[in-house]
């Protein structure tokens, strides 16, 4: 798990946080600054602002103590503090005038892990806590940044907002559709800066290659096809285990209802079950949707139709280890996604996203681009670099400056509901239809029940 909150409105008590979490209390009155984002017209913003890296909305600078003394720190709250919120931290930490000053974690080691590579970077050790409440509860803390369990993305980063913190949360952004939708509604209600954890968007060299498809560099473009592909050990079949006195098992699990714990789950595996995960599709195909999405100039889809199964081990996983996803939209476009989790594809590793026009091609390599005629003939290749620390600056500098959000959380939702669709899809083992104006599923009462979830008691996410 891993979360960031950024805060310095007057909090709620923890006592009274935590009722509100239970929907037992209205959140308290704040007088907020920070993302006011408007929802401009996205083939607009696609035609202006990909070469530069600005991003959906318009976000007032910060309204905060801090900022009337003249300081523009920003105070950050971490949760979940595995390989990626440990490095989350460690990239905040690293940026002027920032302060991690919480780390959380339901497992205590990690917690104290992630205390010591912000000590190391600082030379001041954050605050170890179990329970993110307690960073809710601090009127000092400006962000907070979400890297925990997909379960959790969506619950934590809309309490978040009703504290009065800004919100960078990991992909995907929501464990279903209707989660997501919520997060845009909160980002709306409290006007708080949200940014996804799609860090592609802030890489300049990508954003180069967005603008010249804009352009017509290749001519109309009608097709974006993507993959991932990795080499995965099987799950086995796992045994119940009473929870290790590290973790708080109660709290990971959270909104998602209790369930025994078995020893093949904790900490990674829950990706392969629907309780907790959405595959591979949500938790790598994301990336590779976002870019094509944005390449082609697209919104939700009309069609959704999805191959596939648990085909190379018989273990406990759930979701596919090989998964073909077709998404048509309007006007004569698609994107394809290919995910091979228990093999790796010689030639297609170095790419992840390719894209074909009337006039040419152009391949993503991660950093930079390819463009081809139409017999394959190399026209322009450039590449680039890829740091973290791009996406997060544009996080501090929405907060702080107002500046527009490359991964902002309606275009995040957006990208991120592609997966859900796939998903859906798949395991019900036929086409959806959807809706072109907001990706809701036509006609089809089945699949639109997995548009949310069931709630552990007390944890419904609500605006």
């Amino acid at each position: 798990m891993a979360s960031f909150l950024f805060c310095a409105q007057p909090m709620i008590s923890f006592r009274a946080r935590s009722e509100y979490a239970v929907g037992m209390l209205a959140p308290a009155s704040f007088t907020l600054g920070g993302c006011m984002t408007h929802s401009l017209d996205r083939r607009h913003f696609l035609g202006t602002a990909a070469s530069t890296g600005l991003a959906l909305g318009l976000a007032p600078t910060l309204s905060t103590a801090a900022d009337q003394s003249g300081s523009d720190r920003v105070v950050v709250g971490i949760m979940g503090t595995g390989g990626r919120g440990q490095s989350l931290a460690s990239t905040f930490q690293k940026q002027k005038g920032v302060e991690v000053a919480y780390v959380c974690d339901v497992d205590k080691r990690r917690t104290e892990q992630a205390v010591e590579v912000v000590n190391k970077i600082s030379g001041k050790p954050p605050k170890g806590v179990g329970d993110f409440r307690r960073i809710l509860d601090d009127r000092n803390v400006h962000a907070l940044v979400v890297a925990t369990c997909n379960h959790w993305h969506a619950p934590a980063a809309i309490l978040a907002c009703a504290a009065g913190k800004h919100v960078y949360v990991e992909k995907p952004c929501s464990h279903n559709p209707r989660e997501g939708e919520l997060m845009v509604e909160a980002a709306r209600k409290h006007k708080r800066c949200v940014q996804l954890g799609t860090q592609r968007r802030s890489r300049t060299k990508l954003q180069e290659a967005i603008g010249l498809l804009r352009e017509g560099a290749i001519g109309r473009v009608y097709l974006a096809r993507c993959w991932y592909n990795n080499h995965r050990p099987g799950l086995g079949i796992g045994k119940v285990i009473a929870p290790p006195d590290w973790l708080d098992y109660a709290l990971w699990q959270g909104p998602a209802p209790a369930r025994p714990l078995k020893d093949n789950v904790i900490h990674y595996n829950w990706h392969w079950f629907w309780h907790w995960g959405n595959g591979e599709l949500g938790n790598n195909g994301v990336h590779s949707l976002d870019i094509c999405r944005w390449g082609l100039g697209v919104d939700y889809p009309i069609r959704v139709t999805s191959s596939g199964g648990r085909y190379h081990f018989q273990d406990d996983q759930e979701t596919p280890d090989t998964h073909n996803v077709a998404f048509d939209f309007p006007g004569r476009r698609s994107i394809t996604w290919q995910g091979l989790s228990c093999v790796h594809t010689p030639g297609e590793t170095g790419a992840e996203e390719a894209f074909f026009g009337d006039k040419g091609s152009m391949v993503l390599t991660g950093t930079g681009y390819i463009i081809y005629d139409l017999k394959g003939k190399e026209i322009k290749k450039v590449t680039g670099t890829a740091s973290d620390a791009e996406h997060v600056g544009n996080f501090l500098a929405g907060i702080r400056e107002g500046k527009a959000l490359n991964a902002e959380i309606e275009e995040g939702y957006k990208s991120t509901l592609l997966c859900h669709l796939g998903n859906i899809a798949q395991r019900l083992g036929r086409s959806l239809r959807c809706d072109p104006s907001n990706g809701h599923i036509l006609d089809d009462k089945q699949a639109m029940a997995l548009w949310s979830r069931e709630y552990a008691k007390g944890w419904e996410p609500k605006v």
